[in-house]
């Protein structure tokens, strides 16, 4: 029976809480995306080259950037705002059933995010899913984001596991990507506008959200 480690934003946390600041300062809450997007673009580029950066500073330059591109200089406390808000975001409505499902199936449950352990300290206790999880991990404690190999692999050892014991669930291609090619198992949650990379190994286990994937995660593995 793998240990279940979870990546985080969006994963378990709605980042849609954040639209209505976005709509404020923007015009239109679907910049919210376009900042995500540029925040993951960013912190690839970062992890490809080697000149890492903490995922915080990362989003404050994409959000930065999504301004710019508008020709925009957010006011200090609108951009304070919205990266604080990431540290308060709500859970998905299934989430916490779908948790007390594997928790009662006997599953390890870890969480394993880009986020400094700060902030994904603060986002768990604001929503509640804290006593969900043996362990909260972060990819800053060795310097490389997802998808790079390292943050996987210190999981496993955190965990004091192998890797192939590891299940990444995440509902970004990007990152169930990087946990395949690291030797973990992977689920990926296919919320609303996101697909699989066609290019990238297809994990065993999809669903359109955590309730279902946790089901299918309990029928593959809770009899083995």
């Amino acid at each position: 029976m793998r240990v279940c480690v979870f990546d985080v934003n969006e994963t378990l946390l709605n980042m849609r809480a954040l639209d209505p600041l976005f709509e404020e300062a923007f015009g239109e809450p679907g910049v919210r995306e376009q900042w995500f997007g540029q925040m993951i673009q960013s912190a690839l580029v970062a992890t490809v080259t080697g000149a890492y950066r903490d995922f915080g500073t990362v989003g404050g330059a994409a959000l930065d950037m999504t301004a710019a591109r508008r020709s925009l200089t957010l006011p200090t406390n609108v951009r304070r705002e919205i990266l604080e808000t990431m540290r308060h975001l709500p859970p998905h409505p299934e989430v916490r059933d779908a948790l007390t499902n594997l928790r009662a199936a006997g599953f390890r449950l870890a969480t394993l995010t880009n986020s400094t352990l700060g902030v994904v300290a603060a986002q768990l206790e604001s929503s509640g899913l804290t006593p969900f999880f043996e362990r909260v991990l972060s990819a800053d404690t060795v310097s490389r984001l997802k998808p790079a190999a390292e943050p996987y692999h210190m999981a496993a050892r955190e965990l004091h596991v192998p890797i192939g014991e590891i299940r990444l669930i995440a509902a970004h291609a990007w990152d169930v990507a990087g946990a395949l090619r690291a030797g973990a198992a992977a689920a990926f949650v296919s919320r609303p506008g996101v697909v699989l990379d066609p290019l990238a190994p297809t994990p065993d286990i999809v669903g359109a959200d955590l309730m279902v994937v946790a089901a299918r995660i309990i029928d593959l593995e809770g009899r083995a």
